[in-house]
């Protein structure tokens, strides 16, 4: 009786653990697009590369010249801001500062991308690699953030080249002792999905 009383008593308990384990499944699931790019808390650490984007060591990135070496591109969001989607120019309502000699294309880290913005960012990399063909781009945002490592992944997936992800972003160029500027969001004209 005791043992069938202890039998009884753990399936119950096993029942319960398989019971929650689905919705701490599904939470995590939720995090994700169907095509693998993080949709909500961009901030949280993250453990795996953006391949087929490359992740560049912070010891690298610090030896780049962003005006020369590499196509620079941050793509922090804009905290608190709005884009006028008919002049494409945003609003702030606080700065952000940037690594000089970046480009700031701000939400296109968002899962579901803005259309407008994408193809913004797109232009941007196409016209400098009309003059340098094999420009390295390198996609940052802040330690953390999920938003550069779906940028780096999704233009790497589209087929561009030489797309490289700097995971640790402003917070890993400033904690190396090298100045950040203040930066201006992109113009880039056409409706804003969010």
């Amino acid at each position: 009786m005791a043992f069938s009383l202890r039998k009884t008593c753990a399936h119950a308990l096993l029942g319960a653990v398989l019971l929650t384990v689905p919705a701490a499944a599904q939470q995590s699931v939720d995090l994700f697009d169907q095509d693998g790019y993080r949709s909500a808390r961009f901030r949280a650490p993250i453990r795996i590369d953006p391949a087929p984007a490359v992740h560049i060591a912070p010891s690298v990135a610090l030896t780049l010249d962003p005006a020369r070496d590499a196509l620079f591109i941050d793509v922090m969001p804009v905290e608190g801001g709005v884009r006028d989607p008919r002049t494409g120019q945003w609003r702030l309502s606080q700065d952000h500062l940037t690594i000089p000699g970046s480009q700031w294309h701000p939400e296109t880290g968002r899962a579901p991308v803005d259309k407008h913005l994408w193809q913004g960012l797109e232009r941007a990399i196409s016209v400098a690699r009309n003059r340098k063909p094999r420009l390295p781009v390198v996609i940052y945002c802040r330690a953390d953030c999920w938003m550069s490592w779906n940028v780096a992944r999704r233009l790497a997936k589209s087929g561009m080249k030489n797309i490289w992800w700097f995971a640790e972003g402003t917070d890993g160029w400033h904690g190396a002792g090298r100045q950040l500027i203040a930066a201006r969001p992109v113009t880039i004209k056409g409706k804003n999905n969010h």
